[in-house]
């Protein structure tokens, strides 16, 4: 079984409970992870490898877009491998930091009539493959991506969250 060592900073306090949401996302990691080593023969180091958890707010994550992707606008979550990674290669000791928005998940969570639960839930496994080298820039790449998040999402007890929905290119 892979192992994880989560840092989590909370810029918000809208979001709660630290110690809550370390819990959360360490349950939702390890099983994402546990289930790349079974299903997708992703290797992983002998010894844990250490990500960050980012929870904040939509105008810090507009200024983070701002700088690193050119769009002046809040999102939902944003991910940065700390190296580059092809899926299935191992990753170093430090696989990156994913940053998620209080607000735009709130919106997001109300507008697809989800739990925003399940719908953060459903950003930090999508956020997670990010950092595995999964992405979305064209069909392609983007039917594997989500039929990755739908088969982790589905072992978590939650339905596809890409039902009856284009591939996010």
């Amino acid at each position: 079984m892979p192992e994880l060592d989560i840092q989590i900073s909370v810029e918000d306090e809208r979001w709660g409970d630290e110690d809550g949401l370390l819990v959360a996302a360490d349950k939702v990691l390890a099983l994402a992870a546990s289930y790349l080593a079974r299903h997708e023969e992703q290797p992983f180091p002998p010894h844990p490898v250490e990500l960050s958890l980012v929870f904040t707010d939509d105008e810090t994550i507009r200024e983070i877009n701002a700088e690193w992707r050119g769009k002046d606008k809040p999102t939902n979550v944003l991910s940065f491998p700390a190296f580059p990674i092809t899926p299935g290669k191992k990753p170093g000791p430090m696989l990156g930091d994913i940053v998620i928005a209080r607000e735009t998940v709130e919106r997001e969570a109300l507008d697809l009539e989800k739990p925003f639960e399940d719908h953060l839930t459903h950003l930090m496994v999508h956020g997670f493959l990010h950092l595995f080298g999964y992405d979305h820039l064209n069909d392609d790449e983007a039917e594997q991506m989500e039929a990755l998040e739908t088969r982790i999402l589905a072992e978590l007890g939650l339905s596809d969250p890409y039902a009856g929905q284009d591939p996010i290119v």
